[in-house]
């Protein structure tokens, strides 16, 4: 069905018609649910009426093919022109097989296996009748106190534009219409809602558009440039405006500047809200503002039915606006196939044999382990399986390993840490005991645990934040574990035997009170369904630690936000005392961990950085090149990464900047090349004007293994008369 075809349909559709198309509702609304008709009282405070829902054009939360063909069906009797609905649902980091959080998939740097778990992903949800996940989340992210941070990739906008790509082809493969195993994404939640003032989830953003755009756009922009089908709008202010109002955002440069012609989704309720944020008197006016800044699906509130055609009538709104957002609406559904075959992708049959099968669980284990991060170790691990092991914290026996958005996931299903310790050991080399709730805890649990430790040759403590510490609406103004926890982990230190930390969190935390009493510690963040399986291989060192953070640990709350890529003052801190500089008085400027940190059981030497050139110009590139030793007694990988400095820029430039990293795996006693190609195009920024191009000048770049271990070398960017301009 083309173009035309599509308009055809348009033609034919009733005013009513069009703008149900925009409603997005629950799934207890529609015939065939399971839940139908739980929702009769809330359906009426809305003013929504049965012909809004026949008419209606998607469906927020559905799942299972079986319940899915049901509302389609009963969807396809009523609706009178044969329009299917678009079923849509958060398959943010797993669908039924939970991969780890987004923030710790962030720290595996590994795209592949990170486009690999979106391909999973969206296989179980196809073959259960999902058509469009809102994923990725891609808001780059420097404060922890907000708990959405474990819906990020980190706070680097290159390496989570990276990942956004990355995730956009595991979600929609090559082929949408011909691949019935693929769903669309949805890229969110445009723009910045991860800069929300005192890391206060839904708080308002406030920053310049050059820094809008030079670090919170671009990882945004790279899913649209992978094909992402959709937009999510955010609940947050961006230069006083609301996303879901805000015009300059939305049409000037979302729809004219990028030329996205995709479906643009609020979030749950955000038109609506147009109103306690102050730019919308009532419901008629937040409609109006939202779609003419071009939100074309509303989420769960029923402005746009309620008022739209009014606001029409009342020659306010043009009815081609109205008809623009249903092409597009039409145009993705055609993209899906759904007019030839409503029900796409559901099948009872493979939904029985896909969904949370053995090789997906396999590739979940995989990607767990590689997404730790191995924080500290004083000769401790990896454990030996003669070793008696005390396993003591609220995190021991527990399926709480999914962490937040995953929906259909089941901490029944997830494979706890004293589970993956029984792959390991003989059960009567291994001791439990809980020691405390995660934030309260008896004398009881206590006493026993200090029992079980005084058996052990080494205690593994499981603690951490339990998932409804981190998510939406989960913000934090102490990002220290609960007191309680430190308690316990202060009475296991007075025994003097070898403490093993693993910590379970959906942000970076606060670590005082931890990693100094610990001889080693492992960050495991929510590593999903395989989650004890993997942690366990880590361990006893069946696989070797190679996670490197994405967002740094902040030294105290204080410092926050903390981020690697900062920029200078004029006062900077140096090795001295100095009396007037850029310092706290009471703690370092650096976080306790930067980004890119992460160890491993074995150890690598860097040598012989080079450049091919020491000047470079407009049409040239520079190999940058290092050899990377394995100096220790273990296979590893490294992952080596590429900075650079702009040292006089137009506008002040950050210490470093991440251009580009490569993973190299290397057996003890080898060594490797590692080459990276430098171009014009790495240099650029964006000026005081907004153009995108780089200076003239001297350059530093920087190679190691994590953003403050790094060996430095300069080169010089020569170029003819004025400087540089590409936006590309």
């Amino acid at each position: 069905m083309g173009k035309q075809k599509l308009r055809s349909i348009i033609q034919k559709m009733t005013l009513d018609e069009k703008i149900a198309q925009f409603i997005q509702l629950a799934t207890p609304f529609y015939k065939g649910a399971n839940s139908e008709g739980e929702i009769t009282g809330p359906m009426a405070e809305m003013g929504i009426t049965k012909e809004v829902v026949q008419n209606s054009g998607s469906v927020l939360g559905a799942s299972g093919a079986k319940e899915i063909m049901d509302i389609q069906k009963e969807h396809m009797k009523e609706n009178r022109l044969g329009i299917p609905l678009l079923f849509m649902s958060d398959v943010v980091h797993g669908f039924k097989t939970i991969f780890p959080v987004p923030l710790a998939i962030g720290c595996s740097w590994d795209t592949e296996l990170a486009e690999r778990s979106a391909e999973i992903a969206a296989k179980e949800a196809a073959v259960s009748g999902v058509h469009v996940t809102f994923a990725p989340m891609v808001d780059l992210v420097r404060d922890p106190r907000w708990g959405r941070v474990m819906e990020s990739t980190g706070e680097d906008p290159y390496l989570n534009s990276q990942f956004s790509k990355a995730f956009v082809r595991g979600f929609q493969g090559l082929d949408l219409s011909s691949d019935l195993l693929r769903v669309a994404a949805c890229v969110k939640h445009f723009a910045a809602y991860g800069a929300p003032e005192g890391g206060r989830d839904y708080n308002t953003v406030d920053m310049s558009e050059r820094m809008l755009r030079e670090y919170y756009l671009p990882s945004y922009k790279a899913a649209l440039d992978a094909g992402c089908e959709m937009v999510m709008t955010a609940f947050n202010t961006v230069d006083g405006i609301p996303a879901s109002g805000n015009k300059k955002l939305m049409r000037d440069l979302l729809r004219d500047e990028w030329e996205f012609d995709g479906v643009l989704i609020s979030d749950w309720g955000a038109v609506k809200e147009l109103i306690p944020h102050g730019v919308a008197a009532d419901e008629s006016e937040a409609a109006m503002k939202a779609l003419q800044a071009g939100v074309d699906i509303e989420m769960m509130t029923p402005c746009y039915v309620n008022h739209l055609k009014q606001l029409i009538e009342d020659r306010l709104i043009d009815e081609t606006i109205v008809d623009e957002a249903v092409m597009r609406i039409l145009e993705l559904k055609q993209k899906l196939g759904l007019f030839e075959n409503p029900y796409r992708g559901a099948d009872e049959q493979l939904e029985k044999e896909l969904v949370f099968c053995k090789e997906h669980r396999v590739a979940a284990r995989e990607l767990a382990a590689k997404s730790c991060v191995l924080l500290k170790n004083d000769n401790v691990l990896p454990l030996q399986s003669n070793q008696r092991i005390a396993l003591i914290g609220p995190f021991a026996d527990s399926g709480d390993l999914l962490g937040p958005w995953s929906w259909k996931g089941s901490r029944d299903d997830a494979v706890k840490l004293s589970d993956g310790f029984r792959m390991k050991i003989d059960s009567s080399k291994l001791l439990t005991a809980k020691g405390c709730d995660i934030e309260t805890g008896t004398e009881i649990q206590l006493e026993e645990a200090l029992n079980a430790a005084q058996k052990a040759d080494v205690i593994v403590l499981a603690v951490g934040e339990h998932s409804g510490m981190s998510g939406e609406a989960c913000s934090r103004s102490s990002i220290c574990l609960p007191e309680i926890q430190l308690e316990l982990i202060k009475k296991i230190k007075q025994l003097h035997k070898p403490i093993v930390t693993v910590l379970f969190n959906g942000r970076p935390l606060d670590l005082h009170g931890v990693i100094d009493q610990s001889d080693a510690v492992l960050e495991a963040w929510f590593p999903g369904t395989e989650g004890g399986a993997a942690i366990a291989d880590l361990l006893y060192g069946d696989v070797n630690p190679s996670g490197r953070l994405s967002m740094s640990f902040p030294y105290s709350v204080g410092q926050v936000p903390v981020y690697y890529n900062s920029f200078n003052t004029g006062r900077p801190k140096g090795d001295g005392e100095e009396p007037y500089v850029s310092k706290y008085l009471d703690i370092p400027n650096e976080p306790l961990l930067p980004f890119g940190f992460g160890l491993s059981y074995t150890s690598f030497a860097y040598s012989e950085a080079s450049l091919s050139a020491i000047t470079m110009t407009e049409k040239e590139t520079l190999q940058v090149s290092v050899k990377v030793t394995n100096t220790g007694e273990a296979p590893g990988e490294e992952t080596v990464q590429l900075y650079i400095q702009d040292l006089a820029g137009e506008v002040v430039r950050p210490l470093k900047e991440l251009k580009d990293f490569q993973k190299v795996s290397l057996m003890p006693g080898k060594t490797a090349e590692v080459t990276f190609e430098l171009t014009e195009a790495m240099l650029r920024y964006h000026h005081a004007d907004l153009s995108h191009k780089s200076d003239a000048g001297m350059f530093h770049v920087y190679l190691g293994s994590n953003s403050q271990d790094v060996i430095a070398l300069a080169f010089e960017l020569v170029k003819e008369g004025k400087n540089h301009d590409n936006d590309d």
